[in-house]
């Protein structure tokens, strides 16, 4: 029944219960309920049942109703069931006690306007109001609870970067994913009613989701579902600023897709045939996929084409001799800073994720004439998605012709360990990790006295990057690591590399 209480669904179900239909009155606002209210008749009782609750969560019924039905089909007692605003109890529902049908406990336009506008009062208090899309997010896996809260703070930041709002998170430990819901469908059943508590509209999961996953999950919760992999996708879609990231990236994102297309009408209008496609009976599904896969052949060419020309450009710098070093680390580590430092440059720098996509070079003299190039690359992250690493081989590639790697370090992070590893891990995917390496914890300054016993643990060389009185053991390192064989027993020189004076961006 509506609220104006017309009645628009008929339900005639079996012994064992009812199935309700696709109720297509979703309502625009997520704190707003479907605008529909169930009535349902038994005979035995009018005790609401766990799944008439569940109905009520998962539908975002205005409310839910038990009656029962006397033998000569006169009204009996009536039950009702409402949702529940955020409160102190934790209670997602109140259940009424049964009461008589020519006495309703309440006028019920005016109470379930009130009802929502709690629930809307709830999900603005203490927060601005955005127009950004509402998520909460979600782990469930076997790993250790201090190991998922850890991801989970990586979650909220690749959010931010993406420009959504996170309003809660919800961990469960399982030895095994569910495979249809990943977690547990109790576990999701709350979540839902959380969700609509917060006014979320969107959900996040800190794992990768199969296809099968998505739709389940989706069809389960009513909710755009998203996952690691799609939110670190979005972000470098957003932050791509070159046509060779711009490729790299749609290539990304139709690999992702591929897999996920699936047809939702089976009914001869979707078929397709004639000239230009493969024959009468083509689904548009199939054509999709096929127009995805020319799709990709086309930009795995024109990404082959432009490897090609970076290849002439590495050519050219190892008949010239001059020693390429590469930065490499984890996203947002400060790379792009300690380029400009080093260099006196200009790079682009933010404070956010994946804020470098495009890979940058400049020239780094040092004394008596001899140079490299400085190169800023695109920095990891823990299981970063297999597509996004294959799609960015090419320009990955540039890090094969390195003769040193950087790997800087944001040791203010509680997690900087098993950022190393991750970091590691991915340079051993990459084919590179026998390249020499030089280990530089950034930010150093923030744990004072610490961090020279920090650094010496690791084998490290402590620096603030946005401090350029920090960084001369740094070009000394490099200049020892490159020419070792030009310098006396006499020891360094101290003289400083000139493009701390002078630097210019390569063609």
């Amino acid at each position: 029944m509506d609220r104006p209480g017309h009645i628009t669904h008929v339900i005639v179900g079996e012994p064992h219960g009812i199935t309700i239909p696709k109720l297509e009155r979703m309502r625009a606002s997520p704190w707003r309920f479907l605008g529909l209210r169930c009535i349902h008749t038994r005979l035995s009782s009018c005790e609401l049942s766990q799944e008439d609750l569940t109905d009520l969560a998962l539908l975002r019924l205005d409310l839910m109703a038990v009656l029962q039905v006397s033998d000569d089909g006169s009204p009996g007692p009536l039950q009702v069931a409402h949702l529940l605003p955020p409160n102190p109890k934790g209670e997602n529902w109140e259940v009424l006690s049964p009461g008589s049908i020519h006495q309703p406990p309440f006028e019920f336009d005016q109470f379930i306007s009130a009802l929502e506008g709690e629930f809307a009062s709830a999900r603005l208090n203490g927060r601005p109001l955005t127009k950004r899309p509402r998520a909460m997010l979600v782990s469930a896996s076997a790993r250790a609870r201090s190991e998922m809260e850890d991801s989970l703070d990586e979650m909220a930041e690749l959010a931010d970067t993406a420009g959504i709002d996170v309003l809660g998170r919800w961990i469960q430990r399982r030895p095994t994913p569910d495979p249809r819901y990943l977690m547990g469908k109790g576990k999701l059943q709350e979540l839902v009613i959380a969700s609509l508590q917060e006014g979320a509209d969107l959900l996040i999961f800190d794992q990768e989701l199969t296809p099968a996953q998505v739709r389940s999950i989706g069809d389960f919760t009513e909710l755009r579902i998203l996952d690691r992999t799609q939110c670190i996708l979005d972000i470098f879609a957003q932050q791509a600023q070159s046509r060779d990231g711009k490729l790299q990236v749609e290539l990304a994102k139709l690999r992702y897709a591929l897999p996920r297309l699936r047809m939702r009408d089976d009914m001869l209008s979707r078929l397709t045939g004639g000239i230009g496609a493969r024959g009468p009976g083509e689904t548009k599904m199939e054509v999709s996929r096929r127009l995805i896969q020319d799709r990709i052949h086309r930009l795995e060419q024109q990404i082959k084409n432009l490897s090609k020309e970076r290849h002439q450009r590495r050519a050219l710098r190892r008949r010239q001799g001059i020693p390429v070093v590469a930065i490499v680390g984890y996203t947002n580590a400060g790379k792009s800073t300690l380029l400009n430092s080093l260099t006196r440059s200009a790079v682009r720098v933010e404070d956010r994720l994946f804020a470098t996509l495009d890979p940058a070079s400049r020239r780094l003299r040092f004394p008596q004439e001899r140079e490299i190039i400085l190169t800023d690359t695109v920095g990891f992250i823990r299981d970063l998605p297999a597509d996004l690493l294959n799609a960015f081989r090419a320009t990955l590639e540039e890090l094969a012709e390195a003769s040193l790697l950087v790997h800087l370090v944001d040791i203010s992070r509680p997690q900087f360990e098993s950022r190393i590893e991750a970091v590691e891990r991915i340079l051993g995917e990459l084919d590179i990790a026998g390249i020499p390496r030089l280990l530089v914890f950034n930010k150093a300054d923030l744990w004072g006295p610490r961090s020279d016993e920090l650094a010496t643990r690791f084998g490290a060389i402590p620096i603030a990057a946005t401090d350029p009185a920090t960084l001369p053991p740094v070009s000394l390192a490099i200049e020892r690591v490159l020419w070792s064989s030009r310098r006396s027993d006499s020891g360094p020189t101290g003289d400083q590399p000139r493009s701390e004076r002078t630097s210019r961006a390569l063609p």
